[in-house]
């Protein structure tokens, strides 16, 4: 009998293995379709607020709400993209084949000058820059618009699926909802639908909250680049604030792309009087732009949309960002901000829990 019992168990262990291996494998499988469902759920969430005021104070019905609400995202969309037009073409001019002569020798010009500013100082480390071939890298451009070309059918595909689910999870904001509760068992079926209503209200002011902090943004970063005569100034500014949803990485990569790129603007003027100086302050002037996101937009609008201290945000991100890389640093606010719920709703005269959930 217990020879029995323990074949059983070794049967059933592997069994669940197997199980589970199957699981994950169709999980990788589909993981395109798992991360339409992500940012389609994402845009639901961004969405519901205008659906509600449409359906609530302006009387729309409910398909209409929703249509209106994902035609004006479109519209976003769609600017968004016209705003990148004009930066497209003019790198698109300039690393064409035509004119790789013509950038290598730009780019040359500003190195010259940067080693003659440097050696008298006294600094020769960049003597050896002189022989590096600039135009290597640029000659690799046309198999990468290939890519992107043959990409452009992926992504096609990628945008009518996003938005073929975010209208049904508009329309039916329940839908997902249901679809997790169908995996819970029944006696906390109710608790954990009161769990998710207060997740997607606070979810729902979370990333309405990144819409407000990359605006903020965006409006500082124009200001800088304009002041100082920028090409495509709104455009390097929208792209450097886009870069901060990814927190604390982003805004180092911001710098560098802006520094760049406001270098690459001057090319033809003196190096040491305006390309680097130039540079230089309009660096210095976004550092000043982060350290307002830093200190004091940033605190007021996720305290207020996140119901979570300064300070907690800051430890979970960092712990988000050893765990599990950028990704994790990008989806930590979030995902704890949905355990202190369902902590609050379940283990609610926990010290500690209570304490962590005491604004909620």
């Amino acid at each position: 009998m217990n020879s029995k019992i323990i074949a059983n168990g070794i049967l059933r262990a592997i069994a669940i293995i197997i199980g589970v291996l199957l699981l994950l494998f169709f999980l990788y499988k589909v993981q395109s379709v798992i991360v339409y469902i992500i940012i389609a759920a994402i845009l639901s969430l961004i969405g519901r607020p205008f659906i509600l005021f449409l359906r609530n104070k302006l009387k729309f019905p409910n398909s209409l709400a929703v249509v209106t609400t994902m035609l004006f995202m479109l519209s976003l969309l769609t600017g968004l993209v016209v705003l990148f037009i004009p930066l497209v073409v003019e790198q698109g001019r300039n690393l064409s084949l035509l004119e790789v002569d013509v950038l290598q020798a730009n780019i040359q010009e500003i190195f010259k000058q940067a080693i003659h500013y440097f050696s008298s100082k006294g600094i020769d480390v960049l003597k050896e820059v002189e022989n590096i071939n600039f135009a290597s890298p640029f000659e690799t451009i046309p198999n990468l618009f290939n890519s992107i070309i043959a990409a452009l059918g992926y992504l096609s595909i990628g945008v009518f699926s996003v938005l073929f689910i975010s209208f049904f999870m508009m329309k039916d904001s329940g839908i997902l909802k249901q679809a997790v509760l169908t995996l819970i068992p029944d006696n906390t079926e109710s608790r954990f639908s009161h769990s998710l209503e207060i997740i997607n209200t606070l979810l729902s002011q979370y990333f309405l909250g990144l819409i407000l902090q990359i605006s903020i943004l965006f409006v500082l970063y124009t200001i800088i680049l304009l002041s100082f005569d920028i090409s495509n100034a709104v455009v390097i500014a929208f792209l450097c604030a886009l870069l901060n949803l990814i927190p604390y990485v982003g805004p180092i990569i911001g710098a560098i792309l802006v520094f760049c790129l406001s270098m690459i603007s001057n090319i033809g003027l003196n190096f040491q009087s305006e390309i680097l100086p130039t540079s230089l302050w309009i660096l210095f002037f976004y550092s000043l732009a982060q350290i307002v996101d830093n200190f004091i937009s940033q605190p007021i609008i996720f305290s207020k949309t996140t119901k979570s201290q300064p300070l907690e945000i800051f430890l979970i991100i960092i712990i988000g960002g050893l765990l599990f890389g950028v990704i994790g640093m990008m989806t930590a606010v979030p995902i704890y901000t949905a355990l202190k719920v369902i902590l609050k709703e379940f283990l609610a005269d926990n010290k500690i829990v209570k304490s962590l959930t005491k604004n909620i």
